[in-house]
Formats: structure tokens, sequence, C-alpha cells
């Protein structure tokens, strides 16, 4: 039986995930399609709400789509993110319950009309160009020039929709980089506030046109990303070398930018944090500057801040090392705060101080409990783990506590297990390992082979429980394929039965096991076809 309504889900899901307008997505797309249009894609089965399937390309793979949540699919090619195969097994699935063409078209329509808007964007930014005034270096001519060219491009055919905005931000950004003066300080400050000005502007134009977090995520939230990123490649290249006098006036401004930065609270939060803390760690160094930031924002008093200046007077806690407070500011917030504990730790990491890493990394394994069980969603709860994860292992790869990364992992179950199963059976905790699995009631299947054959080597009885576990979950599901899955680990279950000497235990669990399932005809006949047992003899009359 296809699940429709789940297979429908990850439709869904994966127009969120690929976006048309991405070189790389739309050739995962048209791969995949290729793929499932020649037949390549069999020996296709659906198992608990995922698709399991082999993929014949240059060589044969295996694939496996979580049909609630695609981004956790696995494949067995080197492809980083979800690939050819991945796409070309779902096909196949949505061709159970829809057009593959439909949903192709569907997907590709807002790429369309972004090119269009893109061709329009640079038409006008062209135009402006034409109509420019001379290179000064004054920062209210800059804003003026930033403000009218966002309006004229991104606002000049009207409201626009939401999958052309990102076409029409780059045409903007051209027109600024463009513009930029030709001296090379000068040129990388003007496109760190032209960088600056289309966030501000993008976040206005995101309210105005009531857009909500779904809508922004989907089509243009990445935007952000990038703008961040570019604006932390110019702050790098401003901070290499010691800023001009004339520069003063203009970091003034810049002053002024971040407050109000902070000032607004909207979708864009996080962002907004980054880019405060990237500009005052990075560009506004000097302490007479950071000292009358700490008091302005402290002036305000307790209550009277936005989420984003309490986070934004933390920071300034943290560049006059003052841990401490920071850390203290930071738990009265509460737990859903956390996550911008992420920026200190690899500001610290990466500049070698592993000691004071280890405070923060230390704060964050004590809240990491209450944190991912106030998340309530599952796959929201997951990232953070994996980030809180991955920011911390440069810290314990230098020496840092190991101690700590276990507690890290125990703290955060079970959205940490993957990693944790995996330090587990690293270190040889092959019982603590197995009480993991059974503990988290984590699919067997995806135990890898390799580990299965060193468990049988090293401590068989671990796996007892394991398969125990897994094979009734696979009979509950009461399908054919689950009852062929279910057989072929009984017949592992058998080999660790006769390898501890402990025959007489399986033969009595098998016949129990068939006792109670003795309604279940076709789990019977597969136990028959699998040679677990005798087949049936017919009495001739």
């Amino acid at each position: 039986m296809v699940p429709e309504v789940q297979v429908r889900q990850a439709a869904d899901e994966l127009k969120k995930l690929l976006r048309p307008e991405s070189e790389e997505d739309a050739k995962v797309v048209q791969k995949g399609l290729m793929l499932y249009r020649q037949g390549l894609v069999h020996h296709v089965k659906f198992i608990g709400g995922s698709v399991w399937a082999t993929v014949q390309d240059v060589t044969p793979v295996r694939v496996y789509v979580s049909l609630s949540n695609p981004e956790d699919s696995t494949c067995t090619c080197p492809a980083y993110g979800f690939c050819r195969h991945r796409m070309a097994a779902f096909f196949h699935a949505y061709s159970q319950v829809d057009s593959v063409s439909d949903w192709v078209e569907n997907w590709r329509k807002p790429a369309k009309e972004s090119q269009q808007a893109e061709e329009w964007g640079m038409k006008k930014a062209k135009d402006l160009m034409k109509s420019r005034q001379s290179d000064s270096h004054d920062y209210g001519r800059w804003v003026e020039e930033f403000v009218d060219s966002f309006e004229e491009i991104v606002l000049g055919q009207g409201k626009p929709t939401p999958y052309v905005i990102a076409s029409l931000l780059h045409a903007y950004m051209r027109k600024v980089r463009a513009s930029a003066p030709l001296q090379q300080e000068w040129k990388a400050l003007y496109e760190l506030v032209g960088n600056l000005y289309a966030f501000k502007q993008l976040t206005i134009l995101s309210e105005q046109l009531g857009h909500s977090g779904e809508t922004v995520d989907r089509y243009y939230r990445y935007l952000f990303d990038t703008l961040e990123e570019d604006i932390e490649d110019l702050v790098a290249s401003l901070a290499v070398h010691s800023l001009p006098f004339d520069f003063d006036p203009f970091m003034e401004e810049l002053k002024l930018e971040t407050a109000d930065l902070v000032e607004r609270e909207d979708l864009f939060n996080y962002e907004r944090m980054n880019l405060y803390r990237m500009l005052w760690s990075h560009l506004l160094k000097k302490k007479s500057w950071r000292d009358g930031e700490r008091k302005r924002l402290e002036a305000f008093g307790d209550g009277k801040r936005t989420q984003a200046e309490e986070i934004a007077l933390a920071h300034q806690y943290f560049l006059a090392h003052q841990d401490r407070d920071t850390l203290e500011h930071l738990k009265k917030l509460g737990n859903h705060t956390l996550p911008f504990t992420f920026y200190w730790i690899e500001e610290l990491t990466s500049q070698g101080d592993f000691n004071r890493a280890g405070v923060f990394i230390e704060y964050m394994t004590q809240h990491m409990r209450n944190a991912v069980v106030q998340m309530g969603n599952y796959h929201q709860a997951r990232d953070f783990t994996r980030h809180a994860l991955r920011t911390s292992m440069p810290y314990f790869r230098s020496g840092g506590r190991e101690d700590l990364y276990e507690k890290m992992l125990a703290q955060s179950l079970p959205y940490s297990f993957i990693e944790y199963e995996d330090f587990l059976f690293t270190k040889g905790q092959y019982d603590k390992w197995g009480e993991l699995f059974t503990y988290t009631n984590f699919e067997s299947l995806s135990v890898p082979n390799d580990k299965i054959k060193v468990l049988q080597k090293e401590d068989p009885e671990v796996l007892l429980p394991i398969l125990h576990q897994a094979v009734d979950g696979l009979i509950s599901q009461k399908n054919r394929p689950s009852y062929k899955q279910a057989v072929r680990l009984l017949k592992k279950l058998r080999a660790v039965y006769k390898k501890l000497k402990r025959v007489p235990e399986w033969e009595t669990f098998l016949e129990k096991l068939l006792d109670r399932n003795k309604r279940l005809r076709a789990f019977h006949a597969e136990c028959e076809r699998g040679k677990l047992i005798e087949p049936k003899v017919k009495v001739e009359e």
C-alpha cells in the first residue's frame, strides 16, 4: 500500500527544501527525473512512512527517503544533501498518487517568473547607473542612493510576489557593487553599508507585505544569510588594516545603525543579532565605543529592552571579558536564548581561546535538556542539537573534556542519538550502546552491517534486545515487506543465539512468536520461505 497522504506531504516538503532558482537544486530535480523516467528505480518498498529503493546509476545505490522529513533521507552515494537518487525514488513514489510532470512544472514556475523579474531589475539598475551623480564620500548621500535604488528596482513594478524577491534583490546588489568607489577601502565600506541597507529594507518589505515565517523560509530567508556572509567578508577586509581618520564619521553612523538593528523585533531577530555582534566584534573595536554602547544599553533598565537589546548587552559583557555577567544575563532571559551561545563559542574557538570556550560549552550543556524539551518540535530540536555539537567540536578535539562531551550527548537525547551511539561504539562501550538503542526504540534497520559484524564477534549478547525489539516493530506493521524484513532479522537473531550456545531459548522464543501471531498467514508464509520453519504438509484424504 502506498501511503498517499505521506507521499503528498513529502512532495510539499521538497518544494520547500529545493529552490528552483538554485542551479544545483535544478540539476538534482532534472537528473532525478531522468533516472525515474528511464526506469532505473527498482526494488521499491514502503516501510513505516518511508521509501526504500535501489537506483541503478553508474553503480547501483541504496536509497532511504523519509516521507515525514525528506531532509533526513539517506543514500549510499557520496553526494551531500538531497541527491538525484533520492529524487528519483521520490518521483517513483509520487507517480503512484499523482502526475510527476505536474509536480515538476509547478515547482519550476517560480523560476521562470524570477528570471523575468531579474532581467527587468538589471535593466532598471543600468538606467539608474546612467543617471547617477558623482562619487562623494558622504554617508547621507550613500543612504539616499541605496533607499532610492531599492525602491526603483525591487518595488518598481508594484508589490513583488515572494518568489521574485530574490531575483530583484540580486539586481539591486549588482547595482550597489557597480556604483562603489574605486579606492579599495572606500569600496569595501560603501558595499558594507549597501548590504546593511539591503538587509534593513528587506525586513521592512517583508513586514509591509505581511509575509509569514513560512513564506519567508520558503522563498527568501536564505537572502539574509547571503547578506550576512557578504557583510562578514567586507568587515574582514576592512579590519585587516588600520582605518583612516576619514572613516571616523562613518563609524559613528554605523554605531547608530547597530542600535537600530536591535531596537526592533520581527521574524529576523536572530539575523539582526548576528549582524550586531559581527560589527561590534570585528569593526567597532575601540574600547571607548564599546564602553559607551554597554552603558547605553544598561541605562534602559531591566524589562525595558527588546530581546535583541538584551542579547546585545550580553555581547558587550562578552567583549569586555565579563563572561560571568554574560551568562548570568542570558540565564535571566530563559532557555530559549541558548542558541545565541553558538556565536560566542565559535568566536572563542576560532581564536584558540579554549579555556573561555569551555565555560560557554559547560553552560550550554547544563541547560540543553530543558531547552530541547521546550522546543517541542522534533526537527527544530534535532537541528539545535546538531548545531550545538558541531559548534563545540573544535573545543573537544583540542583536548577539551571528554566527559563534558558525553554529558552533552546524554542531555540532548533522543536528538543526539546518531552521534551518541557512534561515540559509545567507537569507545567499545557495547553494553551502554545497546541500552541506548533499546531506550530510544530506534529502528535497527539503521544499524550498519559493519557494526553488527563487530558485535557478533565482540559482544553478540548486546544484539539480542535490539533485534527482538525490531522484529516486534516490523511484525506490528502487518504488511508483506515488513514481514520479509522481520524474517531477515530473525535469521540474524538465530545466529546470535547459536553463537551464545542458547539454542533452546531460540526455539522457545520462535515457538511463542509464531503462536502469538498465528493469525498472520502472510508472516508464517514468509517464515516458511525463509526456511525458519518447515512448510506444513497437506494431508491427503
